[in-house]
């Protein structure tokens, strides 16, 4: 199965679990390409190669999934059964052998890792504010690719009151937010 037969199965199934749980919001399913898969993908020009992503607080797969179909080796991490459910369908339907799934916390997922001895990269959209990422991710060597929506600067403000930290920040090629980028100093 090619990349555009994974995206229109990937479509498919989101619309028909969608029905029976909160995946999304219903008003985004008429533009799944754009609002959940082009915006996600948007990662992959920012992404170093050949790293491991571990995708905070997946839900229904963005961008971890639409990472992993783009070639990405992808940890999701999701502490919803339900939404556990609908990835590990999803990894088995699509056959992603580059996709992990992690039913848990978050922080009981970083909690394990090696402390300050491996660099991570994290991604997450839609999963919580700034400070809170930083929180989670602080114990590790972490590289953050986060999409975020237009209030990011009160994010950044917020979250510059307890971590210092350098960002760049780049406008979303689909809407009004940002990809912002930390590394840990």
């Amino acid at each position: 199965m090619n990349n555009k037969a994974k995206f229109n199965r990937y479509a498919e199934m989101l619309r028909e679990w969608s029905g029976r749980m909160n995946l999304v919001a219903p008003s985004t399913l008429s533009d799944i390409e754009t609002r959940h898969f082009a915006d996600s993908a948007q990662l992959a020009d920012v992404l170093p190669n050949n790293v491991h992503v571990i995708d905070l607080g997946s839900g229904a797969g963005f961008p971890g999934v639409v990472l992993a179909i783009l070639g990405w080796n992808v940890t999701c991490i999701e502490s919803i059964g339900k939404k556990v459910s609908f990835l590990t369908a999803i990894k088995d339907e699509l056959k992603l052998e580059n996709l992990e799934i992690y039913h848990g916390r978050v922080e009981d997922f970083i909690r394990h890792l090696p402390a300050f001895s491996y660099d991570f990269i994290f991604t997450a959209r839609a999963f919580a504010p700034l400070v809170k990422i930083l929180d989670y991710v602080h114990p590790t060597n972490y590289r953050l690719f986060l999409l975020k929506g237009r209030e990011i600067e009160s994010e950044i403000a917020t979250a510059k009151q307890k971590y210092d930290f350098d960002y760049k920040l780049i406008p979303s090629k689909t809407g009004d937010g940002f990809i912002i980028i930390i590394d840990k100093k």
